[in-house]
This record gives structure tokens, sequence and C-alpha cells, in this order.
């Protein structure tokens, strides 16, 4: 069920702010609580960062598998406290310790601390421990602490969260908000003071809880990277436009036919990226067309459950392949609405966006939300980097060598900027 948070994160809020004692003598895990957790194991580690969680069994691997380029090193040798728990939940999808219990959260806090937290959710329909590799890490070896969310619902099946359409991708937004106040409390109680910079940090979905954190609880950050940001708009831009045409052209494309290269093209996938159209056809594009559609739209396919994989261009009424989201009911556009980005940012935030990303193509994400931050009269907080080269994931640079560009090196250069932007003053290029 979708937690309703209204009250909840000023409440929290207040107690962060408020003073904490110091942790136990030694390493001092036992001390430590997280407000409203139903559940927290805390743990003394010799290594946060991967190197040390994957031997230890305080990661799962298979949560950040395809997201970082092979060969990618990352830095290590970070001692300190972990703890994983869950916040009270319904919801059953996350299986992650034997727990078979959503809003599961991770908050890693290095003994040497340099007073900042970074609080992150995963892309895609991942759990807590997707960043560890990609954001976790990088972070943790800057002195950060670190808090990771599951978004309190996570796999294919993540529609069925919730009573209303929407209600799932609306519990992401509070659930990032109650972590970030939690581990706030957390690190208060560890190091005697709340941090002084607290960050939202993420790719993909993570990317558009960046957003949505800046623009619905910015009094809890100093400021927020995203990267290869999903996109909902007020105007209708999300993957419900963009996909569709995509599964619609992209049969005809692979067979040759006339015009279908020019549809995909308007339809916002860029010219160099048609070497990476077949991947994303059969392992993206009609998945999360049907999953989003059916926490968005379920009335679209009558009784069935996201849609029927891969039905064939004019099936007709329920062929996600046929989805139009303009000739929807209003209570459709209504519950995109609910979900969509204003835009209307709090605090700095900066975006990267690669060209050659097929899963949110640029034209259709990035630049919207660009131009959204600008109407809003909020550009003087936002900067905007387009990657040439960048794709969805850094995966893809392994079987698309020449042609990816892995975003990894952008990401730590953004949020370099974006800490010497907020802490320093420091104007990071346009």
């Amino acid at each position: 069920m979708a937690l309703r948070t209204t009250a909840l994160v000023p409440i929290l809020l207040a107690s962060v702010l408020s003073p904490a004692a110091a942790a136990d003598p030694g390493c001092g895990e036992q001390g430590l609580r997280v407000p409203g957790a139903e559940r927290s194991v805390a743990a003394c580690l010799s290594d946060l960062t991967t190197a040390g969680t994957v031997p230890s069994g305080h990661t799962d691997p298979t949560d950040w598998a395809g997201l970082e380029a092979p060969g990618t090193v990352n830095p290590s040798g970070v001692p300190g406290i972990q703890l994983d728990g869950y916040f009270p939940d319904t919801s059953t999808t996350n299986p992650t310790h034997g727990w078979n219990h959503d809003a599961q959260f991770v908050i890693r806090l290095p003994d040497r601390w340099n007073g900042g937290l970074v609080v992150s959710g995963p892309p895609g329909l991942r759990e807590q421990y997707a960043n560890d590799r990609i954001i976790g890490d990088h972070v943790l070896a800057k002195g950060y602490a670190f808090a990771a969310t599951d978004k309190g619902n996570t796999g294919a099946t993540l529609y069925k969260d919730g009573r209303r359409p929407g209600d799932a991708i609306q519990e992401w937004h509070t659930r990032v908000a109650q972590l970030t106040v939690a581990a706030k409390r957390v690190a208060a109680q560890r190091y005697g003071r709340a941090p002084r910079y607290t960050y939202a940090a993420g790719l993909s979905a993570g990317g558009y809880l960046v957003r949505t954190q800046l623009e619905r609880y910015p009094q809890l950050y100093t400021g927020g990277v995203d990267w290869n940001a999903l996109t909902f708009a007020p105007t209708g831009t999300s993957l419900l436009t963009t996909l569709p045409p995509a599964l619609r052209a992209y049969p005809r494309y692979k067979a040759g036919k006339a015009g279908a290269h020019e549809e995909m093209l308007a339809a916002g996938y860029p010219a160099g990226s048609e070497p990476l159209w077949d991947y994303h056809y059969k392992n993206q594009w009609d998945f999360f067309q049907r999953v989003v559609r059916e926490e968005l739209d379920p009335s679209y396919d009558g009784d069935g459950e996201a849609g029927t994989p891969f039905c064939p261009e004019g099936t007709g009424a329920g062929c996600d392949t046929d989805y139009d989201l303009r000739s929807r009911p209003r209570a459709v556009q209504k519950a995109v609405k609910r979900v969509s980005l204003t835009g209307r940012i709090g605090r700095p935030l900066i975006s990267i966006q690669g060209t050659l990303d097929v899963l949110t193509p640029i034209s259709k994400n990035g630049d919207v939300y660009d131009e959204l931050v600008r109407r809003a009269g909020r550009g003087s907080l936002h900067r905007y980097y387009r990657v040439p080269g960048g794709s969805h994931t850094d995966g893809l640079a392994a079987a698309f060598p020449g042609l990816v560009r892995p975003m990894q090196s952008d990401f730590l250069t953004a949020f370099d900027r974006l800490a010497a932007w907020t802490q320093w003053g420091t104007q990071p290029p346009q």
C-alpha cells in the first residue's frame, strides 16, 4: 500500500534538527536506532564499499548487474557501520534477506565522516543495493554517509501495490523522503550532529526521484544529481508516449520497410543509435511499456494484467504496441499528472543525459525537463549536460564498443560540481 507521509515528513524533520547524543563508545552499532523502522539490523564492517560488502554478504551483486562498464575499478577501504532494515509496509515484492517485505533500506556510516549524506533510490524495478557500485562506493570513499531505499515496491508486478492508478509510483517519492529524514537522524546519533549537506542522486527512475525530491521536499536537501532520468511531464511526455511508437515502427524498420526509420527518429530515437534498437526492443521497450501502463492505466487491457508481450501492431484494444495515451479517458490523464514533474525545483540540480539513450531518449526526457525548469523560473538552479555517446546504462558499453561511452566519470564530475556549487559557491559551467 502506498505510504501517506504528508504529516510524517515535517514531524520527522523536526526530530532530525533536534540535538542528538553521541553513539556508544567503540563501534556503537548497538546504540543506533532508525526512526520509524519496523526492523533494523546493524553491523560493524571493515569495508562499507562493495569490495567488503560482497564477501561479507552485506549487498547483492545481482541488484547492480548491467549498470556499469566491465572492468570498472571502484574505491575501497572505508570502515564503518551498516544498517539494513525496513519501514512498515503491506506489500511484499522485495525478497532480500528472506524478509519478503517492501520499504527495505540500507544506511552506511563511514568512520571518517565529512559531514554529508547522499540518498538514492534504485533505477528501474531494482532493490536497495542497485546503486552500491555506481554511487555508493564513490561517495563513501569521499566521506559521505550513504542511504538507499527499494522505493517501497520492486519487480515486474509493482503495479499491484496501492489502491489507485499511480499509487505505487507515488510511494517511491514518500519512501525516499522517509529514508532521508531517518538517515539524518541516524547520522546525528552516530556522529553527534546532523549532516551539514544532504544530496539526492540517482540513475533512470532513481534520477526521476531526485527531481521529485527537489520539487516536493526541497527542505530535506542541499541539492541533487540525476543521470538519464525518467521523465513524466504534464504535457504527456513519458514512457507511455515514447515506447509505443518504437514498438510499432521497429519491426517494420528491421524488415526494411519504407518510412519506419523516419518514424523512429520522429519518436525521439536519435540517428546514430540504430545499433542499440534491437537490444532495447527485445529486452526493455515492451516490458517497461506494459508495466508502467498497467500502473497508470490498468483498464486498458480489461481484466488482463500488464498486457500481452510483443503483440503485433494493429492488434487493437488492449495491445500495448497500439497504445495511444492521448485517446485514453480523462482519469488516465489525471493518473499520469499525479506522478508528473513540474520543474519547480527548490534546490540546485545537475542533470546529465546521454545522447544515445534509447530508453529515455534525450529529446523527450532531458531536453523536456530542462525546458520545464526554465518555464518554472528555476533555470538558475539547474545545470544540464548532454553527454555524447552516453546510453541509458554503462553496461551497454561492452556490447557496443566504440559506440557507447560510459557515463560514470560524467556523473562523478557532476557530483563534484554540485558539492562545489552548494558548499563553496563555485558556479558550475552553463
